[in-house]
């Protein structure tokens, strides 16, 4: 248990009351997420001295703090970078003077290669060669970062230090419930060699933070911490460490550590002066592995993880105070495992070593086959130890993720290892004068509350502002903590909220609440809710317009006999007794929090209201509802027959906690976009009465960017017909369309579905093509549009792309068919089953909107509901293949056809590139200019260097036709280098003559040619590019030219690698010396190294 002094303690702080005019009388108190302390954005400045903070927040100050990149991987809800994210969009400065960049990525197979790439890069500023780099992510995400952290892992001897803050979260199997998971972390650090560093409570997390981080100095480093309890707590932490002093801690062990630093010396000593030189510097005492309980115990319970240190460490020494010769042992550093260390923590009088030990699930347990991570640790450690005559047994106590620990659960594993019962009765302890047994907190110090209620409740942020109000009173410590169940009668929460003098350690579910408050009365059908409630506490139940004589008939049984058996008070809240509720629902919030002040703490009632004001906004209202709670407001008298009840048969037993299975309320209210299906008369109305109506006549209205309508004027293919690649060559007339477009530039081609899919899938689905439907524009809500089914099919929505997994849940509502339904939740759902079966769908199979609505027959939306849930169809743009100084009246593309076949053998094609290919001469396209970033450079006569591999080739085709026009006006032109690269020059020598025709006329200088399956050995780009390296200092270096590339992403480490190599040879024969990457970054900034790759 961590107690600190209340005086040393400062209060939360009060929000500022904001009145929002009659309208609208109070500040709106919002959630913003569960991770940030109450709910509320924290700015980074705010974090420091004795504040409120969550765990995961301190966690995010570190890492913001020290680190020049954080790359995140947070599911959806989990909020785990909420923070860091608001901060870098806020430009705040890290302690090097410059924003972190925070980049938030799709959690993915090969997620993290982005980070080992930048790390690696050619391009990586080596003045950040020491500066960590950071990951924000969940234990569920460790598989898809596994393969980088092991080439990381590999290659750490020339990286930067690099350190990930794991949060313990994971989905438990195919079922919804949120779980702590070590066990993949555990695995992982084992496998690939990684350090691994635990935090025991909020009040170590920064500190747990730092040191992962300095010791990511030595190996790469995961720092875990639960996330699904403790890291989401609010609480008051008293010696947080500012930005500045985060820095100057961090700088100052670094350099003690630096003053110890010797060769040879082996990993475990190197954790050990780190540690040493960490506790030094914070005047902590820290260890690899801490021991509590018993000084000479006969069995200790070795521990891994935040919730099982920390209780563990509790309910140790609260059966030592009742006698048992028991303690624990909390792993803090579990790689590496120093054995050492581990053995000289252990009491010498140990007998029995139980191990527990975290393993995949249920199954697992049962399994004597299956050992835990820890247990292997520990039964190395004690069996190749000489210090004993004879070596204690080592128990390993195997538990699932799904365990949820109470103190009742880890006194069950203390049992295991010891003979004797262990737990007094509590009778026996009054008479023995020692606490009950498991009694953690002392109740005359601490107060306990606990809500229960709908997450769609009016009141449903009302614990969180109580908390927030409570937390104001200097003399208070309040910890405060919500989970959701959204399975669970469409959605519930609990929260508990603790209030101490001294600031509490509890990782725990309150099981005797002082007052227990209850938002809704079916929530008794479901759940045991005074099961952790105190003998003698309050029971506040909203039971609105129910009167007392038919109370009895509303209350289960259950309930009844539990609230007379508790001696419990039972008040009933009527909300819409007073009149400005009953008026205004949205009032009933504040009507809440002051019954609860009313019932839990009558006597500061007063003070109360005030509180509540610094966050519901407006005290003179709080007062007038106080005034009014009366009529709402009253204490039953529960009469003595409740207790002896018969009932038929047995009682039925409840759960007395819920499922957690979120942290945000589930979201059922979906603000749909005004989608209708009308007929032909409600567009007539609107053409024939168009001032009325506000009817425009457009374009393409629901494509938000300038659109024109070119028509086809040449389509050739490229490469022969007997080639597997087709590339071809389309030209556009350009009419009197007023289309302008400059080097460079992109073409946005608006294209259609094929005619073919189309009508098919309107026979299929049953559909009349001519029904007109009229929906508001998808980039535009404010633009309604008018369209048949067809068109819709045709133009509007992306009925054969590629569904994302919110389609399959959104489908799912329609299903009939339970098994559908079941698949298709599954489908869309979190789980580790649905998420690799929509991978090999979405990458293997590539299934669309269309076969998916095929393959779910009784999943039947209406049209203009498929019109909500499916993608609009959008642009794609492809590079501009002319100059339209040259061809003023039509512009070019150069296109390669996407084709594949799918596992059914069906013939698949990218959508705008088999649009683009099938269109005949003369064919209208609706067509949009999109600017870019290849710009020729601003003189003439600077020499351009350009490498293009296949249909990269295009915007340089414009490139050269600009700078031969230039030469025929009589303009100087400089220097040309064009460098090609494709497979065979058979096939793929695209524009062949043109270049060749060029070349003769003196406008490119030199043509290098890379057709890479030619000859036996390959030859690339860059190969062609380092044999004319003198042609490229003098043209890029001397005539100050510009570079560019432009094609696939995977020759830019070499292309750059030679433009380097230029760099350093041309610096030698000036007899400078220069970083050739710095250079390369000077380049870039004067846009003379531009790349445009995909």
């Amino acid at each position: 248990m961590h107690l600190q002094p209340a005086e040393s303690n400062g209060p939360a702080p009060e929000p500022q009351p904001i009145y929002e005019g009659p309208e609208r009388p109070f500040k709106q108190f919002k959630q913003h997420s569960t991770s940030l302390p109450f709910g509320q954005p924290t700015s980074l400045k705010s974090i420091c001295g004795p504040t409120y903070v969550t765990a995961q927040t301190l966690i995010q100050q570190v890492a913001y703090t020290l680190s020049d990149r954080l790359w995140t991987y947070s599911p959806e809800t989990f909020d785990l970078d909420v923070a860091v994210k608001d901060w870098s969009k806020e430009g705040i400065h890290n302690v090097y003077g410059y924003a972190t960049n925070v980049e938030a990525m799709q959690i993915r197979q090969g997620a993290a290669s982005i980070a080992l790439g930048y790390i690696f890069s050619k391009d990586f500023d080596l003045k950040k060669r020491y500066v960590p780099q950071s990951i924000l992510a969940s234990s569920s995400t460790l598989q898809y970062l596994r393969a980088a952290l092991d080439q990381l892992s590999l290659l750490y001897s020339v990286a930067s230090p690099f350190v990930a803050h794991i949060a313990a979260i994971d989905y438990a199997g195919a079922s919804s419930q949120l779980v702590t998971d070590y066990v993949s972390a555990l695995s992982l650090a084992e496998d690939l060699g990684l350090g691994m560093v635990s935090s025991f409570s909020a009040y170590e997390a920064q500190h747990m933070s730092l040191f992962s981080t300095l010791l990511a100095s030595i190996i790469p480093t995961i720092h875990i911490y639960d996330g699904v309890s403790t890291g989401r707590e609010t609480t008051r932490v008293i010696d947080v460490l500012d930005q500045s002093r985060l820095h100057n801690t961090y700088k100052a062990i670094q350099h003690e550590i630096a003053i110890q630093k010797k060769k040879n010396v082996s990993l475990d000593a190197k954790m050990l002066q780190l540690l040493d030189a960490f506790n030094g510097e914070l005047g902590t005492q820290y260890g690899l592995f801490e021991y509590h309980g018993h000084s000479k115990p006969d069995s200790v319970l070795v521990v891994f993880g935040t919730v099982e240190s920390s209780l563990a460490s509790q309910v140790a020494l609260s059966l030592e105070s009742n006698g048992a010769k028991v303690g624990v042992m909390s792993v803090r550093v579990y790689r590496p495992f120093v054995e050492d260390a581990f053995l000289n923590a252990l009491p010498a009088s140990v007998k029995i070593i139980g191990v527990l030990g975290q393993v995949q699930d249920p199954q697992a347990v049962a399994d004597s086959g299956v050992r835990s991570n820890l247990y292997g640790d520990v039964v190395a450690a004690v069996t190749f130890s000489d210090i004993w005559t004879t070596a204690p047994a080592v128990i390993d106590v195997k538990y699932s993720r799904e365990t949820v620990w109470t103190p009742v659960a880890v006194a069950a594993a203390f049992q295991l290892l010891v003979r004797k019962p262990i737990l007094q009765p509590q009778v026996q302890a009054e008479e023995l004068g020692i606490p009950p047994p498991l009694q953690l907190l002392d109740p005359s110090n601490v107060q306990q509350y606990t809500f229960w209620d709908f997450d769609t409740s009016p009141s449903a942020s009302a614990p969180t502002a109580l908390g927030q109000a409570l937390a104001t009173d200097s003399s208070n410590n309040v910890t405060i903590k919500t989970r959701y169940d959204n399975l669970l009668q469409g959605g519930i929460f609990r929260t508990d909220i603790r209030k101490s003098a001294k600031s509490i350690e509890a990782s725990y579910s309150i099981n005797a609440a002082d007052t227990v408050y209850i938002g809704e009365a079916g929530l008794l059908n479901d759940l045991d809710v005074l099961n952790g409630a105190k003998a003698g506490g309050k029971v506040v139940l909203k039971l609105p317009g129910i009167k007392d004589d038919d109370l009895e008939s509303k209350l289960p049984i259950g309930f009844r006999k539990a609230l007379s058996a508790k001696s419990a008070q039972l008040y009933i809240l009527d909300p819409p007794a007073v009149e400005v509720i009953a008026n205004d629902p949205t009032l009933e919030m504040y009507l809440t929090q002051i019954a609860f002040l009313r019932v839990a703490l009558p006597g500061l009632e007063k003070v109360g209201l005030a509180k509540l004001a610094s966050v519901n906004g407006n005290l003179e209202m709080l007062e007038e509802l106080a005034k009014a709670l009366d009529s709402a407001l009253r204490l039953i008298e529960v009469p003595k027959e409740w207790a002896t009840t018969e009932i038929e048969g047995p009682l039925l037993s409840l759960p007395n906690d819920i499922h957690v299975d979120s942290f945000d309320a589930f979201d059922k209210i979906e603000i749909e976009p005004p989608t209708y299906l009308k007929d032909w008369k409600t567009a007539a109305k609107g053409l024939a009465f168009k001032e009325v109506y506000g009817t425009k006549s457009a374009l393409r209205p629901d494509l938000p960017t300038k659109t024109y309508t070119v028509h086809v004027k040449e389509n050739r293919r490229l490469t022969p017909s007997t080639y597997d690649r087709n590339i071809f060559h389309i030209e556009f007339d350009l009419g009197d369309s007023g289309l302008n477009y400059d080097i460079g530039e992109a073409l946005g081609i608006h294209a259609e579905n094929d005619v073919a899919e189309v009508e098919k899938f309107i026979r299929f689905y049953k559909l009349d093509p001519k029904e007109v439907v009229e929906v508001p524009s998808r980039d535009d809500p404010r633009v309604l549009v008018n369209r048949t089914v067809y068109q819709a099919l045709m133009q509007n929505v992306d009925i054969f792309g590629r569904p994302p997994k919110r389609f399959y849940e959104d489908l799912a509502e329609f299903a009939d068919d339970p098994k559908e339904k079941t698949k298709l939740m599954t489908l869309g759902g979190p789980t580790k089953e649905g998420s690799q079966e929509f991978k090999r769908r979405a990458e293997v199979d590539t299934v669309t909107y269309a076969d998916v609505l095929l393959e779910f027959p009784s999943a039947h939306p209406s049209f203009h509901e498929i019109v909500r849930i499916v993608s609009p169809m959008k642009r794609r743009e492809y590079s501009i293949a002319s100059c339209q100084k040259v061809t003023p009246n039509s512009v070019a593309l150069m296109i390669v056809v996407v084709a594949w076949v799918d596992p059914r053998g069906r013939d698949r094609f990218g959508q705008a590139t088999r649009y683009l290919n099938k269109l005949e001469l003369g064919a209208p396209v609706t067509v949009s200019v999109k600017p870019s970033v290849m710009k020729l450079p601003p003189r003439s006569t600077q020499p351009i260097i350009m490498a293009g591999l296949g249909t990269g080739l295009a915007p340089f085709r414009a490139f050269v036709q600009h700078r031969a026009w230039e030469k025929a006006q009589g303009k100087e032109i400089g220097s040309v280098l064009l460098y090609m690269g494709s497979r065979h020059q058979r096939e793929e020598y695209c524009y062949g003559e043109e270049w060749e025709a060029y070349q003769d006329a003196g406008v490119i200088t030199l043509l290098g040619r890379a057709f890479s399956r030619d000859q036996p050995q390959k030859i690339y780009i860059q190969d062609r590019m380092r044999q004319t390296l003198n042609d490229i200092i003098q043209a890029y270096l001397k005539e100050e030219g510009a570079f560019y590339l432009c094609g696939p992403t995977w020759p830019v480490p070499d292309v750059t690698n030679v433009l380097e190599d230029a760099i350093a040879r041309d610096a030698k024969s000036l007899g400078k010396k220069v970083k050739p990457s710095n250079e390369i970054e000077k380049l870039k900034d004067q846009l003379r190294y531009v790349l445009e790759v995909y």
